[in-house]
């Protein structure tokens, strides 16, 4: 399939390692603790025409998402991307995911000719927005959510331009953390082009570039032998969200999986149409939850790359929440509703496959904002962060415990770092006991988070799911356990349901308990049970 294999392997590998470089660069420079602790960030190499042809081991739903967003930078912005110029861009209408997350997109030259990009995509802690955070738990517009950034020229000859970004820095709570933050992204970007220079020093742009052909060519090729064996096989699978936070629950996903001619068709036709809540998933999110499933089951060993979704066949319903229209608000479709996709995905493949497919995780990644004045500083604060919970077990493994799953890769906020930067006290940090389904193989347990509030004039904002749907188990293995949300406010305890946005006073106290993981086959006796 190639002329050099050798030289292919070493130019594979060595795009890869520059993606990793740039992510490197990103956290060690960036300002705030949901990038430099949590990493909540991705970095990845595109071609001329923005396919992705290598990325850094980061975040599945950046990841797979990205793409739309280097392919709308070079149909809106493309003759303005010379050299040593990058966009920027948050807009889910056109391939971004939610406005939080900011990506920088730059063009890398030979001489006069575009060869390439480089692009990175990070979560800011605030762009704006009815509340601290950019996360409210009952937006019901976009508008509500921050400002939209469609894409535009902010870099110029490498340096960025504080005249082009003064919308951005005006809206945020936050702007010296939000300069820092994409000040590092612009160090990442140059990162990854002076590293794609450097590497065509030693194989040429024309090696480079025949090698970014093959990869696709070989991952493709990969992917589709990969699934020769399911050919013929089909299967369906429906599951809910648990509300949209604007009054509406149990809000289907339903998904059709037919394997045929050396391709597989994904279809979610059935799903419910947009709603008035922030659940809508931008249909470059969605697009990105399936790829994942793809990869996570049956892609070991192929280079991750556009080449692999080329076999995958998605129809996904126009005006519908996995594809929603301009103003619809999609703060947590990102975060949650592509969860719930990954969920649904699995559960069709579990019936064609289900030594290969493990029981639901925790199904949502436990979104928290908290935002107001420090007294410390007399300064606005906006501190965000997602909670880990239980994985689902699979044959022949128990579920592990406390961990980020599925389109979430990031970490805890470390205690030390979240009591040093914000005015939050830590009650309790530690596993819920108990919470992971029993089976043959147990489900992982969800953590316990419980934060006190000790700034001024705060707002705690809450987007989490599986509150009233259980991450299901599979072979008669058992649910994990539903999450909750507590707020014991003046003495009062309250239920904050699956979604909240509440104004607190100084001495709140928040307490997340998130789901555990689905178990895996009959469950054992007690005696030979783990939890």
């Amino acid at each position: 399939m190639m002329d050099d294999p050798i030289s292919f392997e070493v130019i594979k590998n060595a795009l890869e390692s520059c993606a990793r470089e740039m992510s490197q660069a990103l956290r060690r420079t960036a300002f705030s603790p949901n990038i430099k602790e949590r990493r909540d960030c991705s970095c990845a190499i595109f071609d001329n025409a923005g396919s992705l042809v290598a990325q850094s081991k980061d975040i599945p739903v950046h990841l797979g998402a990205m793409p739309l967003s280097v392919k709308a930078c070079i149909e809106q912005v493309g003759n303005e991307m010379r050299q040593g110029t990058m966009a920027l861009l948050n807009d889910p209408f056109s391939g971004g995911s939610h406005l939080p997350d900011l990506t920088l997109v730059a063009p890398v030259y030979d001489g006069s000719s575009r060869v390439a990009f480089v692009a990175n995509r990070a979560h800011h802690a605030d762009v704006g927005g009815v509340s601290p955070g950019s996360m409210p738990g009952t937006s019901t517009s976009i508008d509500d959510e921050g400002i939209l950034i469609r894409p535009r020229v902010i870099v110029k000859d490498s340096e960025l331009v504080l005249d082009f970004i003064d919308d951005l820095l005006s809206a945020t709570r936050t702007p010296d953390e939000r300069l820092g933050d994409l000040s590092a992204q612009v160090a990442a970007n140059n990162v990854g082009s002076r590293t794609l220079e450097d590497l065509s020093s030693k194989h040429t742009w024309n090696g480079i570039l025949k090698t970014f052909g093959e990869l696709m060519r070989y991952s493709a090729d990969m992917m589709k032998r990969t699934l020769v064996p399911y050919q013929g096989k089909h299967a369906k699978f429906a599951d809910v969200m648990d509300s949209d936070g604007a009054g509406t629950s149990g809000i289907p996903i339903k998904v059709a999986v037919d394997f045929a001619d050396e391709r597989v068709q994904v279809d979610f036709t059935g799903t419910s149409e947009q709603v008035k809540g922030n659940i809508n998933c931008p249909i470059a999110s969605s697009l990105s939850s399936v790829y994942y499933v793809f990869m996570a089951l049956f892609g070991e060993g192929i280079p991750m790359n556009e080449g692999c979704w080329s076999v995958i066949d998605i129809h996904v319903p126009d005006r519908s929440i996995l594809n929603p229209e301009y103003p619809a608000a999609v703060a947590a479709g990102n975060v949650e509703t592509s969860q719930r996709i990954v969920d649904t995905t699995l559960g069709a493949l579990a019936q064609i496959d289900p030594d290969i497919v493990p029981a639901a995780s925790q199904g949502t990644m436990n979104n928290l904002a908290i935002g107001g004045i420090d007294p410390r500083s007399g300064r606005a604060f906006s501190f965000y962060e997602t909670i880990g919970g239980g994985a689902g077990a699979g044959r022949g493994d128990d579920g592990s415990s406390g961990i980020h799953t599925h389109m979430t890769n990031t970490l805890n906020t470390p205690v030390e770092s979240l009591e040093t930067e914000y005015p939050l006290r830590v009650h309790t940090y530690s596993i819920r006991r108990a919470s992971g389904g029993r089976g043959r193989w147990n489900g992982g347990d969800g953590i316990i988070r419980e934060i006190e509030v000790l700034g001024k004039d705060c707002t705690v904002s809450i987007q989490s799911e599986r509150r009233v749907s259980h991450p299901w188990g599979l072979k008669a293995g058992e649910p994990g356990a539903l999450g909750r949300n507590i707020l014991t406010l003046k003495g009062e305890v309250l239920d904050l349901g699956a979604k909240a946005t509440v104004n607190v006073p100084s001495g709140s106290i928040v307490r997340i308990e998130t789901p555990g993981g689905g178990g895996w086959g009959k469950p054992r006796s007690n005696l030979g049970s783990t939890q």
